[in-house]
């Protein structure tokens, strides 16, 4: 199935004080991994981005004034997500600002099932820190690239989180026989694997020999 990992960001926080979005990423994903479609827009919010969010993300209103307004890109980015399931991290912040965007134009809500990444990480880990960056963090995935929140950079560690939050297996110190086709998944989905050599009648001798010998002279 195909799947969309989405993320926004805003001139602020709450729609009901007039905040829009600056910026649209998606990447998608098919059977997991991720194909060459992307959608991404930086977008005009026709209005200030607050001082907190400049420092979230670094777009000023000089830059936005520049870019295409949502309602230019609305049918491309519905078209882009259609039959779709999407991942979100905080599914609420984004579809509330999307749903905005659209009543403001006249366009249903978004309709699309949707797989919330906060929800998921938060049911998986409970008591744990479920921000993206420790996310990141606890699967040793690399965000330094995240300087500052970007909807493209943000996707793709979040597809990387996504992946590791519906198929990590919780590390074991048990090493698996390499025979029975089995292996623990750690970190990164690295596999780790130790092979059962068993010894033989005579190998076991000579150790026990050893072990009498030594044993012995060391303890007394």
């Amino acid at each position: 199935m195909k799947e969309i990992v989405l993320d926004t960001e805003t001139t602020g926080i709450s729609v009901k004080e007039g905040h829009r979005i600056v910026e649209i990423g998606c990447i998608e994903l098919d059977n997991l991994i991720p194909t060459k479609n992307k959608f991404h827009y930086y977008l005009n919010p026709e209005r200030k981005v607050s001082e907190e969010a400049l420092k979230i993300h670094g777009y000023s209103d000089e830059f936005l004034s520049k870019q295409k307004k949502f309602k230019e890109i609305s049918e491309e980015f519905l078209e882009f997500i259609k039959n779709k399931r999407i991942i979100i991290h905080n599914a609420q912040f984004d579809l509330s600002h999307l749903n905005n965007e659209l009543k403001l134009l006249g366009i249903s809500e978004i309709s699309n099932e949707i797989i919330d990444t906060l929800i998921l990480a938060r049911e998986k880990f409970p008591g744990s820190q479920a921000s993206l960056d420790a996310l990141c963090k606890r699967f040793r995935i690399d965000n330094s690239s995240r300087v500052t929140h970007t909807a493209l950079i943000d996707c793709d560690l979040l597809a990387k989180v996504y992946i590791n939050l519906i198929d990590q297996k919780e590390p074991s110190l048990d090493f698996k026989n390499v025979d029975e086709q089995e292996s623990n998944s750690f970190g990164s989905n690295v596999e780790y694997f130790k092979k059962v050599v068993k010894p033989s009648t005579k190998e076991l001798e000579n150790h026990k020999s050893y072990l009498n010998k030594n044993l012995k002279k060391n303890y007394y």
